[in-house]
């Protein structure tokens, strides 16, 4: 989907992922002491930005859809938290290098040479020692899952991602497949993501 497709998607709802931050998110870095400055980068309307900017991290959220941005915006002014929301590309967007001791990634669905920018971007923005955590959906919930996009070319999955994650020098922690379940009319149906946990090598 182009920026103005998400643009029309977000104006049909008033909140299309709801306020709460990512289950996955929330398990994976609720303990994380805050350290200084974090990326959420494709955030969409910034309900895991804001979560972070609660939890006291200094937060940058990159999203190319303008109107996703301007909800996000009004958001974190009625939760009390500042936030730097920039509107751009996360595939081109310009990014201070090694300044960022979290970069987030979450359900960016994108073709593997646009995922491969994004990448190379988020790996630079990393300090030694820096973290990128990533969900997304899985290749397999295509067939065997629920929901999510159906071109295979821009779901993930896992041996293929660790490969791009080496590729830019970080060093992984976890990379798998885990579900959610989400209810429908015929009952509840697991949907599978992939997860991936990686960091910048200390120097």
């Amino acid at each position: 989907m182009n920026p103005e497709e998400w643009n029309r998607r977000y104006r049909a709802v008033d909140l299309v992922w709801g306020t709460e931050p990512n289950r996955f998110v929330a398990e994976a870095l609720g303990s994380c002491r805050p350290d200084g400055r974090a990326l959420d980068l494709a955030c969409g309307e910034g309900r895991n930005a804001i979560w972070l900017a609660k939890r006291g991290w200094v937060v940058t959220a990159v999203d190319y859809s303008e109107v996703a941005i301007q909800r996000g915006r009004r958001l974190a002014k009625e939760e009390g938290v500042q936030v730097e929301w920039i509107c751009g590309d996360v595939t081109k967007v310009e990014l201070e290098r090694g300044a960022f001791g979290l970069v987030l990634v979450s359900y960016l669905q994108v073709p593997t040479e646009e995922l491969r920018a994004a990448l190379a971007r988020s790996a630079a923005a990393l300090p030694p020692g820096g973290r990128l955590f990533m969900i997304g959906h899985a290749l397999r919930n295509r067939a065997e899952g629920i929901g999510g996009p159906s071109p295979p070319e821009v779901l993930w999955e896992p041996r293929a991602l660790e490969s791009e994650l080496r590729a830019v020098g970080l060093e992984i922690a976890r990379c798998e497949e885990v579900s959610r379940a989400v209810e429908t009319e015929g009952g509840t149906r697991a949907a599978i993501d992939v997860l991936a946990d990686a960091h910048r090598p200390a120097a």
